[in-house]
């Protein structure tokens, strides 16, 4: 697995100084992710390097660095921990409190006025709390990232960058919510029983088929949207990306025979919403026998990675195995999306390279695109579930919003959030009129 890595490198500030420390970067099959002058004097710079290290890099590299003239590694960079120290997120009052009288507006006695009229009208939560701009985060630490189980309190990073990103994409309070819970009806019982407090539920990195499971059960129980991010959100940006990708090279995506590898959650969630679109066919294959039976009862058929690689003419891969698809396997013309994180089944560029049409990874093509308005869109119609019809709303407006040489959005491009959030309350409504529903 790659993990960053900050190196601090002091270099003589002449012509061609650091020029001799990315070819040796270069020549140690590393790519460079962030270059920083971070100080400059007369005579030396030291850089930051941000670099992704893997078991396979050359153990040499620092040394090699070092022998560079007037060159030398000074150390590494807490940068990442440094953005992360504190935490990410944190609550913080909207009103003043800068008088008695304000406190006794706000708490007691004043707030008793506001409790006894939600009491009696439920309605009134959404006018007179946060309840309508709030997201519950919820995960167990089953899943997290690429990293698998390390449990919820190892995983509160992500949920605290998932707020974070909520906030500063779509005005979002999102609340990370860590529940040490395993069995699925139990973890759905506890987040049921938290719910009156938010509205609406993120699942994330909840663990196949577990989270299947509880998101069922949830959405059964609760009159408010619940999304399992890494099923639903991940399958809206992928199918947003086919959009852009088939119009690229003048196919219809109807037309198309979808190749789904891996069908755990993001695979599962892919499957579904595209063939809930009308993709002419899916084939899916996984290592857990216990996948195929959900897959076939969605519509898909159980096949294998070389069927796939042979018959499919848009190849999606979600199964966590680094280069799992062979480049000579990959035809001429079919699209490949290689979206395991951070190391993903095959490079774009070696895709590219053996007749990929199209390929991109799960860096491009990633669910934080399309998270943040899917739940700003929700909350702003006060829908009491998510739909297929809001999602595949969500994906035809993130492809519509992409420049024209990107499959979506840059992600951080909150103008791209709020049309998605606003083509998404328009479904929502629509949808609720005609008594649609997400298929389970």
């Amino acid at each position: 697995m790659k993990i960053p890595e900050i190196l601090l490198v002091e270099t003589e500030h002449k012509p061609g100084s650091l020029a001799r420390v990315l070819q040796v970067v270069g020549e140690s099959g590393l790519l460079i992710e962030n270059l920083n002058a971070v100080r400059r004097d007369q005579h030396r710079t030291v850089w930051e390097l941000t670099l992704e290290f893997d078991e396979a890099v050359d153990t040499t590299l620092i040394d090699r660095i070092d022998g560079l003239p007037g060159t030398r590694v000074i150390g590494k960079s807490d940068r990442v921990f440094d953005r992360h120290r504190g935490g990410k997120i944190e609550m913080v009052a909207k009103v003043p409190l800068t008088s008695v009288q304000q406190l006794r507006d706000i708490y007691t006695p004043g707030v008793a006025r506001v409790c006894l009229s939600i009491r009696d009208d439920p309605r009134l939560a959404r006018e007179y709390t946060n309840i309508g701009n709030t997201v519950a985060v919820v995960t167990n630490g089953t899943a997290i990232l690429g990293l698998g189980n390390i449990g919820p309190l190892a995983g509160l990073p992500v949920m605290e960058g998932k707020a974070a990103l909520f906030w500063h994409l779509a005005g979002i309070s999102g609340v990370p919510i860590l529940i040490d819970e395993t069995d699925p009806a139990r973890l759905a019982e506890v987040v049921a029983a938290i719910a009156p407090g938010f509205g609406a539920i993120q699942l994330e990195d909840i663990a196949a088929p577990a989270c299947f499971e509880v998101e069922d059960d949830l959405r059964r129980r609760l009159d408010r949207p619940v999304l399992h991010d890494d099923q639903h959100a991940t399958a809206v940006v992928t199918l947003a990306a086919l959009f852009k990708a088939t119009r690229q090279i003048g196919r219809e995506l109807g037309e198309c025979v979808v190749g789904q590898i891996g069908l755990g959650a993001a695979g599962m969630g892919i499957a579904q919403l595209l063939l809930r679109k009308g993709v002419r066919e899916s084939l899916g294959t996984d290592v857990d026998e216990r996948a195929y039976a959900r897959f076939e009862s969605l519509g898909g058929r159980r096949s294998t990675l070389e069927e796939i690689m042979r018959t499919a003419d848009i190849v999606i891969a979600t199964t966590g195995r680094r280069g799992l698809i062979p480049p000579t396997a990959v035809r001429a013309g079919q699209i490949v999306l290689a979206l395991t994180n951070p190391d993903p089944e095959i490079e774009p560029v070696v895709a590219i390279a053996h007749g990929a049409a199209v390929a991109a990874d799960g860096k491009s093509v990633n669910n934080v695109s399309v998270f943040p308005g899917l739940f700003r869109g929700a909350l702003d119609a006060r829908a009491p579930r998510f739909t297929a019809a809001m999602l595949i709303a969500a994906a035809e407006t993130l492809a519509a919003e992409a420049p024209e040489d990107q499959l979506v959005p840059d992600p951080l491009d909150r103008e791209a959030h709020l049309a998605v959030a606003e083509a998404v309350r328009r479904a929502a409504e629509e949808a609720v009129l005609a008594g649609d529903a997400m298929p389970a």
